[in-house]
């Protein structure tokens, strides 16, 4: 990852000062997007491995996951946050490293719920991938 893209997403923190918020964590097959929410709701921090660098078929990946959770923690940090709530969605394999690069800032999770959606039938799936 280039250093001159985490300085400028590190530059971008807000001014407000929040000490619990919800982590949501959006772990799909090609990215990883994690939001931190104010206890209303309200988006206050978010990034994702695209927005980090990242390229291609690597935004997926568990490393970039894990650098996502570390900046977003960072940035936490820097507006005093203490503790925080996740809910995590999606099957990507970014699922438990994003969440183990925030909780490595030192920030307390009070809960964890995998609110991942399930189709009760859904549409059709695809036909099998020919390799």
């Amino acid at each position: 990852m280039n250093s001159g893209m985490r300085a400028r997403s590190m530059s971008r923190v807000p001014k407000k000062k929040l000490d619990s918020g919800t982590l949501h964590i959006h772990a799909t097959y090609n990215n990883t997007k994690v939001l931190l929410a104010d206890k209303q709701g309200n988006t206050v921090i978010w990034s994702s491995s695209g927005s980090l660098g990242v390229a291609g078929a690597r935004r997926g990946t568990p490393f970039a996951a894990a650098k996502v959770g570390e900046g977003v923690g960072e940035k936490a940090i820097m507006i005093g946050l203490r503790e925080a709530d996740v809910v995590i969605r999606g099957v990507g394999a970014g699922r438990e490293s994003a969440l183990r690069g925030f909780i490595s800032k030192g920030i307390n999770v009070t809960r964890i719920a995998d609110d991942t959606p399930v189709p009760y039938n859904g549409p059709r799936p695809p036909k099998p991938r020919r390799v």
